[in-house]
């Protein structure tokens, strides 16, 4: 039984600039500075790779941190190797829809190409329009970054390749002006990063971001997916804050505490330090416990509230 197929949103260049070169030539790739052909340093582990080009991505990119060097390598890695055949890849065209297509081809690489470190892929020959998918589909294909992993919902995007459009969240109730805010809990951390700037950690951090844009929600890690990465304002510590929907237990304090290691040994600059946040609608004594023994990680709730205002 062959393994179930994973699904990626893949921007080509910077504003889709090379969409259309894409899709002509039956393609996808990416460059972020670094020139060697890979065909011999794909190894299975994405750190390993890490570990050998960051050095070469920053030596192209000598502006940029620790934090968009791992972030660059990743999906490079991912492009490169991560992907399978077989998997699906969504890719804006610039025009407010997204080609979709199956990957066919394993790396190879152009020298003197436009994203140089490329992929065959065959184009299904109907796109699919950002405005008929759902909101979470539309915030997911939305996310920053070249490289983003939306397999979650692939049973939407399997309904589109066989003609059938998903439902979309509406609301029946004509007093609720955004239908979105009922799925808040659902969607805590894209709710959260929208309105980081009105948080109380909005006011001493701000989420990673590289060329203006925040590259530090989903950060991939060797140990798994850091929710949020913040710095702080001062530039002498990093933020890792870890999610937990309704109650937290003891068990996400040595999540954080692996997440804050991963960030020590391998994004910190000298002099950083790193602290760690959890945020949860509640919390246990066995997690005050925990907090207890500390004094690196905090605890925030969170809390949901909609309110409607009888008019006139």
């Amino acid at each position: 039984m062959s393994a179930p197929r994973s699904y990626y949103r893949i921007m080509l260049g910077q504003k889709s600039a090379f969409a259309a070169e894409c899709y002509k030539d039956s393609w996808f790739g990416g460059d972020w500075g670094i020139a060697p052909d890979l065909s011999h340093e794909l190894s299975e582990n994405w750190r390993d790779f890490n570990t050998k080009f960051i050095p070469v991505f920053l030596e192209a990119n000598p502006e940029k941190s620790k934090v968009a060097a791992g972030l660059a390598c990743g999906m490079l890695h991912t492009i490169c190797k991560g992907i399978q055949k077989g998997d699906i890849v969504l890719c804006p065209d610039g025009t407010g829809s997204y080609w979709v297509g199956e990957v066919i081809g394993d790396y190879y690489y152009v020298p003197d190409g436009m994203l140089r470190h490329r992929r065959k892929v065959q184009w299904f020959p109907k796109s699919i329009a950002r405005a008929d998918m759902s909101e979470a589909l539309q915030r997911s294909t939305g996310s920053i970054g070249t490289v983003s992993n939306i397999t979650k919902h692939a049973e939407e995007i399997e309904r589109f390749l066989a003609g059938h459009v998903p439902p979309t969240l509406i609301s029946t109730d004509e007093l609720v002006e955004d239908p979105s805010v009922f799925a808040l809990e659902k969607h805590l951390e894209d709710f959260l990063v929208r309105n980081w700037a009105s948080t109380e950690l909005g006011k001493s951090y701000n989420i990673f971001e590289d060329e203006g844009e925040p590259v530090g929600q989903q950060y991939p890690t060797d140990t798994g997916p850091i929710d949020i990465l913040a710095l702080r304002k001062d530039g002498k510590e990093i933020l890792v804050v870890e999610l937990k929907k309704g109650r937290a237990s003891d068990a996400v304090v040595g999540q954080v505490q692996r997440y804050m290691g991963y960030v020590l040994d391998e994004l910190a600059e000298p002099g950083q330090s790193v602290r760690g946040c959890i945020i949860a609608l509640e919390d246990d004594l066995r997690l005050r416990r925990a907090l207890r023994a500390t004094n690196n990680i905090d605890f925030y709730r969170y809390q949901v509230s909609f309110k409607l205002f009888k008019g006139g």
